[in-house]
């Protein structure tokens, strides 16, 4: 099968990856797969660059001669441009948006002319069902995890004492202001912070007496998670508003317990009391104790480690993933024949 994915350009961004190992699992199958990248923050109209009708134009351009099988985008942009490609050539659009919301406008547009829409949770297709896509054209694929770097065995990053790792912007306003109840611990904080906000954060730590348990570590490439995440006793995933990416599933991967909120994919990802801990969004109180009670008790890291390894191993291996989205590739190419009732005759 010719495959065509379609993926955003974010830089060392996460959803780049994300297609990457699609990708390649998908080759590994036996199919034949093309990565296209739209330029990022891709304009929808003229007269703004870069402009998404030159991507469009390079594709329609691409698939006249190479017509692919199936095209699967990602994102709302993407989407909008594979569709868009694709008209000529009639090409099915198979669409995961990887979260709802960022132009629902758009989104939803994208979501009724697609073949067929692939939700990464169950908080996901309900809210694309009620933003209007056709509930009969989706179908829940969980997210991939590559188990071959994110695993419990290897060396973890160093540490000085206990610590929470968190990702900037997933709630780590929270975890700042629940480290006063927490004196034993270190928050350390990957990924890129805007001036502003690692202003205001930076404020509010000294406010609280903190700042000195608080570390950054940056934007980390993703071939050096997998220490940093061995090195924490819990990770932390606490955002208040519906976020669903495969960070609390890569921690997870390596044995490590998590906390997070129950928003979206995350209680799909968590099973309480299992592999980590939920926690309703914003309550400050409630992170302060789970959190204590994943930190104090090795026992319950241990267990929640172990269990969250066979979670992943279990549904969320790429090879797993792949298998599943080649299912759907299948049925949307070689949809069920329909059966003709003959009329009755009297006689």
């Amino acid at each position: 099968m010719k495959i065509a994915m379609v993926s955003e350009d974010d830089g060392p961004g996460r959803w780049d990856v994300h297609a990457a190992d699609l990708a390649a699992a998908l080759v590994a199958l036996g199919h034949e797969v093309t990565v296209h990248t739209c330029p990022e923050a891709a304009a929808t109209t003229p007269g703004q660059e870069p402009y998404l009708g030159d991507f469009v134009d390079s594709l329609r351009s691409e698939w006249a001669h190479a017509r692919p099988d199936v095209v699967h985008a990602h994102h709302w942009q993407p989407g909008l441009a594979a569709l868009l490609a694709v008209r000529p050539a009639g090409v099915p659009v198979v669409q995961s948006f990887h979260g709802f919301g960022r132009r629902p406008d758009v989104e939803r547009l994208v979501g009724r002319e697609a073949a067929v829409v692939v939700a990464g949770c169950e908080d996901e297709l309900l809210r694309l069902a009620a933003a209007g896509v056709p509930r009969p054209r989706m179908v829940v694929v969980p997210r991939g995890v590559d188990v071959e770097l994110f695993q419990p065995q290897g060396e973890p990053a160093r540490r000085r004492v206990k610590r929470i790792v968190a990702r900037a912007g997933d709630g780590v306003e929270d975890v700042v202001a629940a480290l006063p109840w927490l004196p034993d611990a270190e928050l350390l904080i990957t990924g890129p912070f805007p001036a502003d906000e690692a202003k205001r954060l930076g404020r509010r730590a000294r406010e609280l007496g903190v700042h000195e348990r608080i570390r950054s570590a940056g934007p980390v490439a993703h071939e050096n998670l997998p220490a940093l995440l061995r090195s924490a006793d819990v990770v932390a995933c606490v955002p208040r508003q519906p976020v669903w990416d495969a960070w609390p599933l890569e921690a997870m991967a390596c044995g490590v317990a998590v906390v997070a909120t129950s928003v979206s994919g995350l209680t799909d990802a968590v099973t309480d009391g299992v592999t980590g801990v939920l926690v309703p969004p914003g309550e400050v109180k409630t992170l302060v104790k789970n959190l204590r009670v994943v930190l104090e008790d090795a026992t319950l890291r241990t267990s929640c480690g172990i269990a969250a390894v066979d979670r992943v191993q279990a549904r969320h291996t790429w090879p797993d993933v792949a298998r599943g989205l080649e299912r759907l590739y299948r049925r949307v190419l070689e949809p069920p024949a329909v059966v003709k009732r003959g009329r009755r005759v009297a006689g």
